[in-house]
């Protein structure tokens, strides 16, 4: 693994490769994450049933097996990881060769609103446009007017691809959401 890459605004958070160290702090992000931002979404049952625990295991062996294609990237605020995002090759559908994806980015939910989602994307499209990438596609839940403002704020735009999410057999309506990185710099805000 290269030696992680750190990125920050002056006062915000500092954003940088995700290492094995992270993993666990990581997972408690994701899994509170899901069932602060799903309570009511997703079927309770689904998010009673997260764990930390299994999550932080899958986390080290996607980290430890991965190729380099996927990148995980953490926030800390205040000398403690706050945050993750992780991008990648765009899995499936009209898979177009300049197409990244955005898989997730996950804000502890007590410091929401803090700039730490925002430093993460900001990273995110800038390491895609720098590789060259064309366009980031990402899935939102349909009803998560949060992230969908989110998004929106950053550029991303719903394309009228929508796509379920199966949850305890529950259809969850999942929007796609797309932005073209093309003339995107480091200077460029999403």
């Amino acid at each position: 693994m290269n030696e992680p890459t750190t990125v920050s605004a002056p006062g915000g958070p500092r954003v940088r490769e995700m290492t094995l160290a992270d993993c666990a702090r990581v997972a408690e992000i994701r899994v509170r994450g899901w069932q602060s931002a799903y309570e009511g979404l997703i079927p309770q049952t689904y998010l009673d049933g997260l764990s930390v625990t299994a999550d932080a295991e899958r986390r080290r062996r996607r980290l430890e097996e991965g190729d380099g294609s996927v990148v995980n990237l953490v926030a800390e605020r205040d000398g403690s990881v706050a945050g993750w995002a992780c991008h990648g090759p765009h899995r499936d559908g009209e898979v177009r060769a300049g197409d990244v994806e955005l898989y997730a980015i996950y804000v502890h939910p007590d410091l929401l609103g803090r700039g730490v989602g925002q430093a993460l994307l900001r990273e995110s499209v800038r390491r895609c446009a720098a590789a060259g990438h064309e366009r980031m596609l990402l899935w939102v839940l349909e009803e998560n007017t949060r992230a969908r403002r989110f998004y929106e704020r950053a550029g991303f735009r719903p394309d009228g691809a929508e796509e379920p999410f199966e949850a305890d057999g529950v259809a969850v309506p999942e929007v796609r959401y797309t932005r073209a990185l093309t003339g995107e710099g480091p200077d460029r805000q999403p």
